[in-house]
């Protein structure tokens, strides 16, 4: 298999180094000869007439634990996510996706001051570790070829068996709304390719995330040009870097989660379909739960440190459970006929596209294995096809009903 990080010619190198309506390709090999690049130069990769494209300096094992405890002391304290009161669409959903990853990421809209953002936030000390490749920029899976950054691939591909591997926990990353493209998907150092001969790819915010997840705040208000970039990634799985004649691609696969307020906008119906489950949140109404919410919320900011200690075990418990249900998951079977009346569904609501029934079953599959179970309930499918569905369905500004109310209904008349 090809790959943008492999070795190769000198002319081809030149070629591609130069934009297209260049003539008289510069050889790599003669400018080294007259001294406008030192081939002696350490670290440049000339051997016999070639060159190896070479990635950023990637730190090793000790560096990248110590980086990650120092961002560990320093970050500011998450709410811990078994503190949260109420909210427990948005929680499913959630846990959800963290046990299946392909189910494909949550939408999260609803009033403001609900606690979208801090509920997303503290997911992150319930994410499980996962394998990755030591000093990798794109957290490549030392077993699975589809989420290999370029080199990592290479390597394997010429039987190396040496790769060194770590557990690391899986990475949340925040896409800023004001994030320029080139932040998120990565650049290339055009003058350090032609000077050097070396492409000197900067990963972005997308690589950081792949195998993780990627949150959007306000996604709404997200700019046109950087939901065409998460739409490309989604749809494919991989983001593809064009700079001046020079190609690299790099495997994106993330959680997709996005939060935002109906009032501020709406979202465009393309990113929408990319969200596997859509769920809705509202203000709390009860008075006794309004208090208990804000008595917790003092008490954390008061002394974040012995707030969260009191809610050590029941996170570790969450954790424990999280990582039992992904690797049970493989196991949940959901018979034939239940599959039957989920595609009953979609069909009857006109959902477009068959992404409903895939979601829908997935869905299903991870709540059975959350609860322990290895089999798929009919009030398993009941419980998330409300979310699974109600962002698919095609608006009629006519209808007053909510869309998730449909659903339900034209669920329990089928699977009646």
């Amino acid at each position: 298999m090809a790959s943008p990080f492999s070795t190769f010619s000198p002319t081809s190198a030149a070629r591609a180094l130069l934009p297209a309506s260049t003539s008289r390709p510069l050889s790599l090999a003669a400018a080294a000869s007259s001294g406008r690049i030192p081939a002696s130069r350490k670290g440049l990769g000339f051997r016999h007439g070639r060159f190896t494209v070479c990635n950023v300096a990637a730190p090793t094992a000790a560096e990248q634990e110590a980086t990650a405890s120092a961002a560990k002391e320093s970050q500011r304290p998450v709410y811990p996510f078994a503190a949260i009161v109420g909210q427990d669409e948005m929680k499913l959903c959630l846990l959800l996706n963290v046990i299946d990853p392909k189910i494909g990421g949550v939408m999260i809209m609803g009033d403001r001051g609900t606690g979208k953002s801090t509920t997303v936030r503290s997911l992150v000390d319930l994410l499980p570790n996962i394998r990755v490749v030591v000093g990798d920029p794109f957290n490549s899976d030392p077993d699975d070829p589809e989420v290999m950054g370029p080199e990592v691939r290479e390597r394997v591909l010429q039987g190396d068996a040496s790769l060194p591997v770590t557990t690391a926990k899986i990475t949340m990353v925040d896409l800023p709304l004001g994030a320029t493209e080139d932040r998120v998907c990565g650049t290339i150092d055009i003058e350090k390719a032609l000077t050097e001969g070396v492409k000197a790819f900067e990963p972005g915010l997308l690589a950081k995330a792949n195998r993780g997840i990627l949150y959007v705040d306000e996604v709404n208000l997200l700019d046109d040009h950087l939901v065409d970039v998460l739409l490309d990634s989604a749809a494919s799985g991989w983001n593809t870097v064009e700079r001046e004649g020079i190609s690299i691609s790099h495997p994106a696969r993330f959680i997709l989660i996005g939060s935002g307020n109906p009032e501020e906008g709406e979202l465009r119906p393309q990113l929408l379909d990319r969200f596997g489950m859509h769920a809705q949140v509202g203000t709390v109404r009860d008075a006794e739960l309004r208090v208990k919410i804000v008595e917790e919320r003092a008490r954390f900011d008061r002394d974040p440190k012995s707030f969260r200690d009191s809610y050590k075990e029941e996170q570790e418990k969450l954790q424990d459970q999280i990582s039992s249900a992904r690797s049970n998951l493989g196991a949940v079977q959901i018979d034939h006929d239940l599959r039957v009346k989920i595609s009953k569904v979609c069909s009857e609501l006109n959902v477009d596209g068959l992404r409903g029934d895939i979601v829908t079953n997935r869905a299903a599959k991870a709540l059975a294995s959350l609860k322990g179970r290895d089999k798929v309930t009919v009030e398993d499918i009941a419980t998330v096809i409300p979310n699974c569905l109600r962002h698919r369905l095609r608006k009629d500004p006519l209808e007053s009903i909510d869309s998730g109310l449909l659903v339900i209904e034209k669920f329990y008349e089928i699977f009646s």
